[in-house]
């Protein structure tokens, strides 16, 4: 994993908040929340990534065996081509995922949650066999966050020249892409600008160039997109967090857990799927991944988890959960947060919260939308 004293060393003097979770090294907010997520939104802020883990396979044999182990098609694309794959169990459940960069003809860079480079780099030189390929944890690289590259977002503070830049046309289907539900409204995407570390922390930094990873996360729960450290668990499956829209090539040929994934999109349903959910912010009081969701009330039956949760500057409290499928689309929802009482001891409050699909059941008349080719 990262270093985290090298994670906030970019942030010192700036008053910045730590997160917690997967993302407890780098900063939640520098003071002012919904302020750098404004600027963060008008193009004129950066979000220290520094805690993402990135891997870098390089080799005669780099792409072509990459669209042998994963399920991204790589072999024939350009330098710098961006894209975002997965490698999932033969059961077909998500075991890792990653944003991937053409940054050579014969290399490629793995951009991962914390915690994830180890369990992939394992797992590839399992698989490496006879391939040309040599795999790097490449620490000496770090990554900023933006809606377009830094160097566009800060273009006077004198930013090195970034070794790659990683972004997709979110949420336009990829090639071999299918859309399990409707398309985000105002989608911002995500730029991920990769340069060298050493050179970054350097500059002249100001408060102002900065947004926390809570603006990060708002603008990322408002776009649908589900994420390994936090949506995935031991059950899930592509189709139930969209995946098969710009992560999984469904007629690439073969990749292991390929038989789940044509069976569900030819033949069946996934048993649960993605919403994002608008809460009621009346009662001052953010919603935290693990809450439980009730379907009716507080004493109706538990029917998800949430797994990501934010305040947005615009649309107020929201949050991803992953529900059953048969959840009706209208349902009304409980969202369970735990506060403390009078004693200090753990206590849960509920907050109302209605549904935004992600992913629609098929029995509610949609089918997938996949990409033309």
């Amino acid at each position: 994993m990262s270093d985290p004293a090298r994670t906030i060393r970019l942030l010192l003097g700036t008053g910045a908040v730590l997160g917690d979770g997967p993302d407890a090294a780098v900063p939640a907010h520098y003071g002012a929340p919904l302020r750098e997520q404004r600027h963060l939104l008008d193009g004129t802020a950066v979000v220290d990534l520094g805690h993402l883990e990135l891997l870098e396979v390089r080799g005669a044999d780099a792409r072509s065996w990459m669209t042998t182990v994963t399920t991204q098609q790589l072999t024939g694309t350009p330098v710098g081509h961006s894209s975002s794959l997965a490698v999932l169990t033969p059961q077909g459940r998500v075991e890792h995922m990653a944003s991937a960069v053409v940054l050579e003809e014969d290399a490629l860079l793995l951009v991962l949650d914390p915690g994830a480079r180890a369990g992939l780099r394992k797992y590839l030189e399992m698989m490496r066999f006879a391939a040309r390929v040599e795999l790097t944890d490449r620490d000496d690289l770090r990554v900023l966050g933006a809606l377009s590259p830094a160097a566009e977002v800060l273009p006077g503070l004198g930013l090195p020249e970034p070794v790659a830049v990683w972004s997709e046309p979110w949420p336009q289907l990829a090639p071999g892409g299918v859309a399990y539900g409707p398309d985000p409204e105002d989608p911002v995407g995500a730029v991920l600008t990769i340069l060298d570390g050493a050179l970054l922390e350097q500059l002249p930094w100001q408060p102002k160039h900065l947004a926390g990873m809570s603006s990060w996360e708002a603008l990322r729960i408002a776009d649908h997109r589900a994420r390994w450290a936090r949506e995935v668990d031991d059950r899930s499956i592509p189709h139930e967090l969209d995946l098969l829209r710009t992560t999984v090539h469904t007629t690439k040929g073969c990749y292991r857990g390929q038989e789940t994934v044509a069976k569900v999109l030819n033949l069946g349903q996934p048993p649960r799927r993605l919403v994002m959910l608008h809460l009621d912010g009346s009662q001052d009081l953010p919603a935290t991944p693990g809450g439980e969701i009730r379907l009716g009330g507080s004493d109706g039956k538990v029917v998800g988890t949430v797994s990501s949760a934010a305040l947005h500057a615009d649309q107020g409290p929201i949050a991803l959960a992953v529900v059953r499928r048969a959840v009706p689309l209208d349902a009304d929802l409980a969202v369970q947060v735990a506060v403390g009482d009078a004693d200090g001891e753990p206590a849960s409050v509920w907050l109302d919260a209605t549904q935004e699909p992600v992913v629609l059941p098929r029995d509610h008349g949609e089918r997938p939308v996949t990409a033309k080719l």
